[in-house]
């Protein structure tokens, strides 16, 4: 037994903040050792705060991962933003996530701005740094250090699981003393029920153009359970328009069945069952206005 785990449990939260296509995502699942949220190389993918949990060296790490912080436009965007603020008022520690390809942007300055009035210990990792010269990496770094007070800074790659171990180990190092807020061996608290709205989201975001995306939101109507194991899971797709109802859907159901067909194996894997998918997609203008919508999607309403 290490000398943390004869010490008592360790228990804490790491709120995960950056710009949209941060990476924030990869590093929880690399984090976490397994899909807890979804992730797709189009920017504010995630919608609402997903809590991976963590075990290591003695120590629950609790992540919450928070959508992107950006400039709001619609109420979904208001919503999104305030989870992401959210998520980092209630965390023992913020870890800044930084693209180091893309550097100091303008969404960047303002979210570092926002952080330097926050008293909370927040770290900082320059993630992709597999991507640049290392040169490039010191200056950037100095840069965020001038600008906001943070305790420890890490070079990264999600993606390839560069510099996570020490990431990980003084994250550990970092938890408060206190019991654990989740079973040991659970990794999410996120339901079954959303998180297969999330994966069909994420083919949606993955096998649609530009157009249908971020204008369509999935949720779980109903979720039966089968005497042979197997689970029947009644899926509603709602678009903003007819047009893109259209798209989604495809020449003669083409596309709509093959987002299905991706959302179910993926499904079979993470809850190791067999899935019977059934995707329903309607046009629903103005749904990302909607309160009861924003509230069924785990947001907040700001108004």
């Amino acid at each position: 037994m290490s000398e943390s785990e004869q010490e008592g449990p360790r228990c804490g939260l790491v709120a995960v903040v950056g710009a949209p296509n941060a990476g924030k995502s990869t590093l929880v699942n690399a984090l976490a050792g397994a899909k807890v949220t979804i992730v797709s190389p189009k920017p504010q993918t995630t919608r609402f705060r997903i809590r991976a949990v963590v075990m290591h060296r003695g120590a629950q790490i609790v992540l919450v991962d928070t959508p992107g912080i950006f400039a709001p436009r619609r109420r979904l965007d208001r919503a999104m933003v305030a989870a992401a603020w959210g998520g980092a008022q209630d965390a023992d520690r913020t870890l800044l996530i930084v693209d180091a390809r893309a550097g100091l942007t303008d969404a960047v300055r303002a979210i570092v701005e926002r952080l330097a009035k926050d008293r909370r210990p927040i770290w900082l990792a320059l993630n992709k740094v597999d991507l640049i010269e290392p040169p490039r990496l010191l200056p950037l770094a100095q840069e965020l250090n001038a600008l906001l007070s943070v305790e420890e800074t890490f070079m990264i790659s999600a993606e390839k699981a560069r510099g996570l171990d020490r990431l990980l180990d003084r994250l550990a190092e970092a938890m408060p003393p206190g019991p654990y807020l989740f079973p040991e061996d659970e990794l999410s608290d996120l339901p079954n029920r959303m998180l297969v709205a999330e994966i069909v989201r994420e083919q949606i975001l993955r096998q649609t153009h530009e157009e249908v995306p971020h204008h369509a939101t999935v949720e779980t109507e109903n979720w039966q359970e089968r005497k042979d194991g197997s689970v029947r899971v009644d899926c509603t797709v709602y678009v903003g328009r007819a047009t893109q109802k259209a798209i989604l859907i495809g020449d003669g159901g083409a596309r709509i069945k093959a987002i299905g067909q991706s959302a179910r194996r993926e499904l079979e894997g993470l809850l190791d069952r067999r899935v019977h998918l059934f995707l329903n997609v309607k046009d629903r203008p103005g749904w990302d206005e909607e309160r009861g919508r924003l509230r069924a999607l785990g947001l907040e309403d700001e108004g």
